[in-house]
């Protein structure tokens, strides 16, 4: 038996945040004559699921057998728990639902059809698919024939259903395709014991949906020791050398059957992991009580969270609840309650590689108000060479705008020649597709630097109705050296020269952007009118990975926002415009004390100023 340990709590959440009600998508053409087209795929099913938004969750729910056992059935818990789902759907943001065999004991038709009558519940609010357990059926692989199991949970049952994608020709497998976190993924639920035709239909699904991520339920996979260590079933064993093993797409594999609970991580023949994870608690108080296990799968932080409880025990008033209900709300040991890390662009590139967006060209990425623009690709730097060529000094890097804020390269302290290079790196919203590779740092002081002429039109702008300065960077990984408070970039000359007297110090300049010791980046500027040094503080930016930066002053206020999100380290004081001393504006340090010391370290990227305060969905790369 399992040696989780349980906890009962008075109340508890789901674990993901929904934030918007869309309509699901529509299904893929089925591939038996029951036709998904008896829905509208275009309507809400249930109404309240966003599948948009990167967070979404998937509901496993594992043999509710003793449930649906003769004279001793008790549908009860299992109708709790369908409506929770579908109570909670829009504050889970649950995608789908997929149960994995063993709906009943005997497979009786008084079972069968009390089960069934208990789904019913889930009818037009929450997708979901079904699979023949050893209980439900007499036996034999799906090639059985007719059953009081297919009757009831045959592909009529799913069809309907948005998700539904079609069934084998005998009806005892589906697969579903799942609109959810802005792409669709693939649900296949096998028999017990499918067929040499049944794994033949499978890799005709697979193969004809070849760019969709894949989650393989089926009853028996992997059996577990008490230490939650799963191994192959020597059913599971067939599934992996017919199918799994050969399919890239399938990254997670359910299976229920066996207890205690367990999980393990094989590798495909591309050499990329699947999860493998046994799920069932009918050994549990009160045959499991209508356990359910959430997935919550995170795009955005690449994480899949599970959760593991009883909403029948959920839902009892705590002052009441026995202790065996107690203790049995919720599973929390290693194999029930656990994340599973997994870079989902990565994981799924071997099927369905990302497509950056293409280039955009400078016309269509200077609003209103752009005073300059500089990019590195050829429209801005021409004759840049290949990657990793040493960008010479003296070479111009033009103003798009036409304004005249055209930036020349020089390097600092006698740098080599190392010190500046041209890249093909570029944030994938980022409108060139080229970036500047500064090898900047101390001891010694080295690096390069691009600064406009004596004369430029920008050394004087004062930004008196406010200003948005748009950026994107990217620090190496490995961080190496002591990089601290090198500059990004800055306008030149001392703030006591504009008669500014508050500041940190004299001879720190008017305005710069910079990264701290701890990699905050750090926008400090003297005002125009007030004598003040309003400065804003970012979170520590991450190694490895592009980000695009935003300055958005307008007239009154500056905030920073980084990937398109406002930071909280933002200055209330007033602050108008920015004191330039018409001094040189500069990309790649900051100038103190009329001294250069260290160079940038990393990839710069578009670079524009707009004389107005810009919104996020007008940033270089738009955010919603």
């Amino acid at each position: 038996m399992g040696t989780a340990d349980n906890n009962g709590k008075p109340a508890r959440r789901a674990l993901l945040q929904a934030a918007l009600a869309v309509p699901a998508a529509g299904a893929a053409a089925t591939l038996l004559n029951v036709s998904p087209a008896q829905a509208d795929a275009s309507a809400p099913y249930g109404g309240r699921f966003d599948d948009e938004v990167p967070r979404f969750a998937l509901a496993v729910l594992p043999d509710t057998q003793y449930l649906f056992d003769a004279d001793s059935a008790d549908p009860a818990p299992l109708r709790e728990t369908f409506r929770y789902l579908v109570s909670e759907r829009k504050e889970a943001n649950i995608a789908f639902m997929t149960h994995l065999g063993d709906v009943t004991e005997h497979g009786t038709e008084d079972e069968i059809g009390l089960a069934a009558d208990t789904f019913s519940i889930l009818e037009g609010q929450v997708p979901y698919s079904v699979l023949a357990g050893n209980h439900d059926i007499n036996g034999a692989d799906d090639q059985r024939g007719d059953s009081p199991y297919l009757k009831e949970f045959g592909p009529r049952r799913y069809a309907a259903m948005p998700t539904f994608g079609g069934a084998s020709p005998d009806g005892y497998n589906s697969f579903h395709i799942v609109r959810a976190a802005g792409r669709e993924w693939l649900v296949l639920a096998l028999d017990w014991r499918v067929s040499d035709a049944g794994l033949g239909w499978a890799r005709s699904v697979l193969d004809q949906h070849r760019t969709l991520p894949a989650i393989l339920t089926t009853h028996d996979i992997a059996a577990s020791d008490d230490d939650g260590k799963a191994e192959l079933s020597g059913n599971g064993q067939r599934l992996w050398n017919g199918l799994i093993r050969d399919h890239d797409q399938i990254f997670l594999a359910l299976g229920g059957h066996y207890w205690p609970p367990g999980r393990t991580v094989l590798k495909n023949a591309a050499g990329n992991d699947v999860h493998v994870h046994i799920t069932n608690y009918q050994d549990r108080y009160y045959g499991g009580a209508g356990m359910i296990r959430l997935y919550g799968f995170d795009v955005a932080r690449g994480v899949i969270d599970v959760e593991t409880f009883s909403p029948w025990f959920l839902a009892r008033n705590p002052e009441k609840r026995t202790p065996l209900e107690a203790e049995t709300i919720e599973l929390t040991g290693p194999t029930d309650r656990f994340s599973l890390d997994i870079d989902f662009a990565a994981r799924f590139a071997g099927f369905a590689p990302a497509v950056p967006p293409p280039a955009r060209p400078a016309s269509a990425v200077m609003p209103r108000g752009t005073v300059a623009y500089w990019r590195f690709d050829s429209s801005g730097l021409r004759d840049a060479g290949t990657p990793g060529a040493p960008v010479a000094d003296g070479k111009v890097a033009r103003d798009l705008t036409g304004n005249g804020n055209d930036l020349t390269v020089s390097r600092l302290h006698s740098s080599g020649a190392d010190a500046l290079t041209w890249s093909e790196e570029h944030h994938t919203g980022q409108p060139a597709h080229a970036s500047l590779r500064f090898n900047g740092g101390k001891s010694p002081d080295r690096g390069a630097i691009l600064t406009t002429s004596a004369n430029a039109p920008l050394n004087s702008t004062t930004f008196t109705s406010g200003y948005t300065i748009e950026t994107f960077i990217k620090l190496p990984e490995p961080f190496e050296g002591d990089h601290a408070w090198m500059g990004i970039l800055s306008w030149e000359g001392r703030n006591s020269e504009a008669g500014k007297t508050t500041g940190w110090s004299p001879d720190e300049p008017t305005c710069s952007l910079n990264i701290s010791p701890e990699r905050f980046i750090q926008f400090v500027v003297y005002a125009y009118r007030q004598d003040a040094d309003p400065t804003s503080w970012s979170h520590a930016l991450p190694v490895g990975r592009w980000t695009h930066i935003a300055v958005v002053n307008d007239g009154r206020r500056t905030v920073m926002y980084v990937d398109g999100s406002k930071i909280a380290r933002n200055p209330s004081q007033a602050s108008t415009g920015i004191a330039t001393l018409g001094k040189p504006f500069v990309i790649g340090a900051t100038q103190f004390d009329e001294q250069f010391g260290q160079g940038f370290y990393g990839w710069i990227g578009d670079t524009r100023i707009v004389s107005r305060a810009l919104q996020p969905k007008d940033f270089l790369t738009p955010f919603a």
